[in-house]
């Protein structure tokens, strides 16, 4: 299904024409849908333990005869939203509270509603698209949705004048670890494509697509499995404003970074790595670097770097941002359940509760 890129939406930190490829190829058994005002939204079966905590998840399935009923946590679930957006994109005017009321409707086939991703008093949006992000949120638990904390988002300003300037801040042993890990950098030949005509010959989206899937299987959550189609046509857009950074060490590709420009701001979304060839070459921290001082250069504002992996992303100067996801099961005793277990499910919390002075302050 196509998605009309030209509707405004408030919360977009990415080019609309990414949620266009989304709708056009999305994710293996996930169906396209638009809901409400245009909103973006798909189906897919979700197991319930995808997100929760690893120790809970343990729990569960130790418990007995688990291989049998574990069918039963697979739920066939409406999810508002994409997960190539950052945020839960929503309409600039109209009733927010008729909104959450016929998101409810239209989902009512579903045994699991979602609307995932909703921020709360983001420093990357605007005072119009906070408030009216807050004021969704009240009607959604007005509704009866539970509100589950979401995960942390990691960004940075880019408010010093070199690399050195950045790299000063942090402590001298944190400092001397990454100049160790940047000496990588001169072995290696890094290049900067747009997206477009740079990609338009015949396979090669398929070269990106292979490391891609190589950071896809060693990932702790399999959800959404996105599609040789789907890279294509975002490497193959011209208008989107995609920069890939290209990473190769003696000749051969071992690394790719796909960031938008959009508005001030350089967004990470996609990176494809071939191991062990990425870790022997610190491309993490290295990648980190090039697209800071990319932006810098460019003189953008930010750089948004995504929500996994708090930990590494805190340890090379992210602040934080967090968001909520709106949930509504339809069966009332799974309502109740949730109510009560939903702090299981709240990981990026957890770990902001265990690193309150450092999370706080990047905050």
């Amino acid at each position: 299904m196509s998605f009309d890129t030209q509707r405004h939406l408030l919360n977009q930190l990415e080019p609309a024409a990414l949620v266009g490829q989304f709708g056009l190829h999305p994710p293996e058994g996930f169906a396209f849908v638009q809901v409400g005002p245009g909103l973006p939204a798909f189906d897919a079966d979700f197991g319930l333990l995808t997100t929760a905590e690893p120790a809970f998840r343990k729990r569960v399935e130790s418990w007995p005869l688990h291989r049998f009923w574990q069918r039963w946590l697979r739920l066939r679930t409406r999810f508002v939203g994409s997960t190539v957006s950052e945020y839960a994109w929503l309409p600039g005017e109209g009733s927010l509270s008729a909104l959450a009321a016929q998101l409810r409707r239209e989902s009512a086939s579903r045994t699991l509603l979602i609307v995932k991703d909703i921020p709360q008093q983001s420093p990357l949006l605007d005072d119009v698209d906070n408030r009216r992000s807050a004021e969704f949120l009240r009607a959604c638990a007005d509704q009866g949705f539970i509100l589950v904390e979401g995960q942390a988002l990691a960004w940075l300003p880019i408010d010093f004048a070199s690399i050195d300037e950045y790299l000063s801040r942090f402590s001298r042993s944190r400092r001397r670890d990454i100049r160790r890990k940047l000496r990588s950098r001169a072995d290696l030949e890094v290049e900067v494509l747009e997206t477009g005509e740079a990609f338009a010959e015949p396979g090669r989206a398929e070269d990106f697509y292979a490391l891609y899937l190589s950071v896809y299987a060693q990932s702790e959550i399999h959800f959404d499995l996105l599609s040789l189609e789907f890279f294509r046509g975002i490497l193959r857009d011209a208008g989107s404003g995609g920069r890939v950074f290209v990473y190769r060490a003696q000749g051969r590709m071992i690394g790719w970074n796909l960031c938008y420009i959009h508005g001030d701001k350089l967004v990470d979304k996609f990176i494809g790595l071939e191991y062990p060839a990425a870790r022997d070459h610190n491309l993490y921290a290295v990648s980190w670097i090039e697209n800071l001082e990319y932006a810098r250069r460019h003189g953008l504002g930010h750089y948004v770097a995504g929500w996994t992996d708090p930990e590494v992303k805190a340890q090379l100067g992210a602040r934080f941002t967090f968001t909520r996801h709106a949930v509504y099961p339809r069966n009332g005793l799974l309502r109740w359940m949730l109510r009560r277990i939903s702090r299981y499910f709240e990981s990026d919390r957890s770990w902001r509760e265990t690193h309150r002075d450092g999370a706080d302050a990047a905050a």
